[in-house]
């Protein structure tokens, strides 16, 4: 089961991290090292029903409607 409770101990720093991480690259580049990084994580992950679960409610966060009230999906 996918678990969505926060764990990072601050979770500004990893966005930092990972905003510096796309530094000086193109945006080509930069979609490589997120699908890079997609797979690190899946494989760390290592569970297909809970990648599965992941896929899913990253979408509905993606693709919720403007103003949406609902839990948007915040990622973990």
């Amino acid at each position: 089961m996918l678990d969505t409770a926060a764990k990072l101990a601050d979770p500004d720093a990893v966005f930092v991290t990972l905003v510096r991480a796309h530094h000086d690259l193109s945006p080509e580049e930069s979609r490589r090292l997120d699908a890079a990084l997609v797979l690190l994580l899946a494989n760390h992950i290592g569970d297909a029903a809970v990648l599965e679960q992941a896929i899913e409610h990253a979408r509905r966060a993606v693709c919720a409607p403007t103003g949406a009230t609902e839990d948007q999906g915040t990622p973990p």
